[in-house]
């Protein structure tokens, strides 16, 4: 990079969270550099920190908030192949690599070229009113009273086809998110494909399905009486009226958006086990306390 890399930073808020500290240093920081900031549309952001820019514009995005405001400014910032700082305003996630305390250093290294990009596949979907790329997952769940009808094909052969509350359609990034949650399959460190999950199907055998990476999935949803969402990321998409069937296509995109590593970000099981997302089971823990308070009482050689 150059001496002077930035002129422009954008940033992507959290709608809530406090931010006074990491905001007062980026602002500090873009004044050395004499950069500008201005702030990056994104739906369901509320707090105004900066003057709007766009992406394209912006030699850095900043994500101040958490992993979802990281996946908003990931999606805002994609289009344009804009490098995505995730700051964490609170507790460390998965997607973010610094937190506000450190983030003046972390800015000084982005601006040496001291740093890493990790590609992020997404999922694109088309048939919808607009394209939709989802760097987690894809909803498709019930709005209102009544199932919701789902035939799914897998490069053009029929996979299945039930009634429930919808279906989870995920990256190995999502698979950590709803899909475990929904108890689908979790994609290890490394593994690349998409995770269909259904959602409480009505009878038939209905199991979860990992594809290949170059595999094409078109899902109809028929929403039935009660209407049915689109969520992408956890945001609502599109709302599907009743009995309006939408035939959706789905792809994954193996490099989708960059996002900044420092080199020092928790490896993905371990995240998920200090969050306790994975969590040993009842019956091994309490044999770990009865080892321990085992070993506090023995007397000493």
């Amino acid at each position: 990079m150059n001496a002077n890399p930035f002129h422009r930073i954008g940033l992507v808020v959290h709608p809530e969270r406090e931010l006074g500290r990491a905001l007062a240093t980026v602002e500090e920081w873009a004044e050395r550099q004499g950069a500008d900031l201005v702030q990056v549309p994104s739906p369901g952001q509320e707090q105004e920190v900066a003057p709007p820019g766009d992406a394209e514009d912006c030699d850095l995005v900043v994500a101040m908030g958490g992993d979802g405001t990281t996946l908003a400014a990931l999606r805002a910032a994609a289009p344009t192949d804009r490098p995505v700082l995730g700051v964490a305003c609170g507790s460390l996630g998965a997607l973010t690599a610094v937190t506000a305390e450190r983030l003046d250093e972390a800015l000084d290294r982005v601006a040496r070229g001291d740093w890493d990009h990790r590609r992020l596949p997404a999922l694109t979907v088309d048939g919808a009113s607009e394209r939709m790329h989802a760097i987690n997952d894809l909803v498709l769940v019930r709005a209102g009273a009544g199932q919701v009808m789902i035939e799914v094909e897998v490069d053009g052969e029929r996979f299945i086809r039930f009634g429930g509350d919808g279906l989870v359609a995920a990256t190995p990034l999502g698979s950590t998110a709803y899909t475990l949650a929904a108890g689908g399959p979790m994609l290890a460190p490394g593994a690349l494909g998409m995770v269909l999950t259904p959602l409480a199907p009505h009878g038939g055998v209905c199991p979860p399905l990992v594809t290949g990476p170059g595999t094409r999935v078109e899902v109809r949803v028929g929403p039935g009486h009660g209407g049915a969402r689109v969520e992408v990321d956890g945001q609502v998409r599109d709302e599907l009226e009743r009995r309006q069937a939408v035939t959706l296509t789905l792809r994954l995109e193996e490099a989708f958006a960059t996002l900044v590593s420092l080199g020092e970000h928790e490896p993905l099981i371990a995240g998920l086990r200090r969050r306790r997302i994975l969590l040993d089971s009842p019956r091994v823990l309490a044999r770990d306390d009865r080892e321990a308070a085992s070993a506090r009482v023995s007397p000493s050689p």
